[in-house]
């Protein structure tokens, strides 16, 4: 009998190793199927889970409650599965360079708990070569066994839209790999069973990890076309939305639309293959571009939220400017690569005075990785300016009128509308009087 076979009868387990957006929703939806560890660092999160609460807000509290999903932090557990899945986050360093910290130290702790006839299948975005050439190695060396004769790898890249609650995981197709035919036969087959919309069996292991970084260089790409464009229709005085509208008309139209890049995914993924193409001696020209466009959207951003207190004969100095979201994208709670965070530091050299607002971030979070304070919606009032930073659901269904009632008393002229999403009519903002701009 197979590996597979052996998780499918209950004989074997599966182990998830990383808890966050990624691994937690991969792991209970094995959990309906086969028994399943999940283990994650994190005391705190694991007792989270453990006690029904979903901090990530991707399957619910109460789906969580009931998941059958072993949680621990003790990493020994992982001696009792053969099957295991990565899933730790592969951020950036402040060069932009990768920062594979956190994939290299969950190898060397599934290395030490690493048994004989185990497959592992990492789901972290890396550049081509990072699963054969920096995590066999360190598994090799933690385990003492033999990677092809003792232990299998696979790659198998998230493809996981946080917050999204039509595109899951469940049903978008899984890109999947493995260091051999029966690897890949065994790693497809294991996928197939929660994965609805099917697999495809990728060549090697270095075209799934490429595929990955490939198709969010390539968002990164076509939304740094739509950035730009926003910026030099701004000089000409044209509303960049009403443009995207019109184009949008023809059939084969993209439907980008301007806005912040951050995020753990697009925001990061571009600057790994750039890392592994400059590493070779190419310049990758379009994606740096593209990448260096993106980049500088909060400043663009910014400037424009001055220019518009300026106009508003606001003093730009001690300016109550309310941001309304602080997540890299609406409806969910993470916080990660937060280019909004990024307005706000831009805004610092002026000396205004930042409100940040946000009903589904975790204000410990935002305390923890970038030193602000959440403030509650009460604090929102008296505002200079507002800037409508995340179109979270809550924010879409407000009124014109209900947005107004966050400003001091004066004239509408004198109240700045940043939208940066897009989320207010323009016609009714502007005749109603409204410093109003939008991306």
């Amino acid at each position: 009998m197979d590996l597979y076979e052996k998780i499918k009868s209950g004989e074997e387990k599966i182990a998830l190793v990383g808890l966050g957006y990624v691994g937690m929703p991969i792991a209970v939806a094995f959990a309906r199927k086969v028994k399943v560890i999940g283990f994650d660092l994190n005391e705190e999160k694991i007792n989270r889970y453990r006690n029904g609460i979903d901090p990530t807000q991707e399957v619910g509290d109460e789906v969580i409650s009931r998941t059958t999903v072993d949680f621990t932090c003790d990493p020994a557990r992982l001696k009792e599965a053969r099957f295991h899945i990565v899933a730790v986050p592969t951020p950036i360093n402040l060069d932009k360079t990768p920062d594979l910290h956190p994939v290299e130290s969950a190898s060397r702790i599934l290395g030490k708990n690493l048994t004989k006839g185990s497959i592992v299948v990492y789901e972290s975005t890396v550049y081509p070569g990072v699963t054969e050439d920096v995590c066999v190695p360190i598994l090799e060396e933690e385990s003492g066994l033999k990677c092809g004769v003792d232990f299998k790898v696979g790659y198998s890249p998230e493809r996981i839209n946080p917050g999204d609650k039509q595109h899951r995981l469940e049903n978008i197709k899984k890109i999947v790999s493995g260091m051999d035919d029966d690897t890949l036969d065994q790693v497809a087959k294991v996928y197939e069973l929660v994965i609805e919309a099917g697999v495809h069996r990728a060549g090697s292991i270095k075209v799934a990890e490429a595929a990955k970084v490939v198709e969010n260089s390539q968002r990164d790409i076509n939304i740094a076309f739509i950035n730009e464009l926003a910026m030099a229709f701004d000089k000409m005085g044209i509303d960049t939305s009403e443009v995207i509208d019109a184009m949008n008309t023809k059939w084969n139209a993209l439907g980008f639309r301007p806005g912040l890049v951050g995020g753990h995914c697009i925001g990061v993924d571009p600057y790994y293959f750039i890392y592994e193409a400059e590493k070779l001696g190419y310049h990758s020209r379009l994606i740096s571009s593209g990448r260096q466009i993106n980049d500088d959207m909060p400043a663009f951003v910014g400037d424009n939220i001055i220019k518009y207190l300026v106009l508003a004969n606001k003093q730009v100095r001690q300016a109550k400017v309310v941001f309304f979201g602080v997540t890299f994208k609406e409806n969910c709670p993470d916080v990660r690569n937060s280019k909004v965070i990024e307005v706000v530091k831009h805004l610092e050299q002026y000396m205004i005075r930042p409100v940040l607002v946000d009903p589904r971030a975790d204000a410990e979070d935002v305390k923890k990785s970038y030193g602000y304070e959440l403030s509650d919606i009460s604090e929102a009032c008296g505002a200079d300016c507002i800037v409508l930073a995340v179109a979270h659901d809550e924010y879409k269904a407000m009124s014109l009128d209900q947005w107004n009632r966050f400003f001091g008393n004066c004239a509408n002229d004198e109240k700045v509308i940043i939208d940066i999403k897009s989320i207010l009519n323009r016609n009714e903002a502007v005749a109603g009087g409204y410093r109003y701009w939008r991306l």
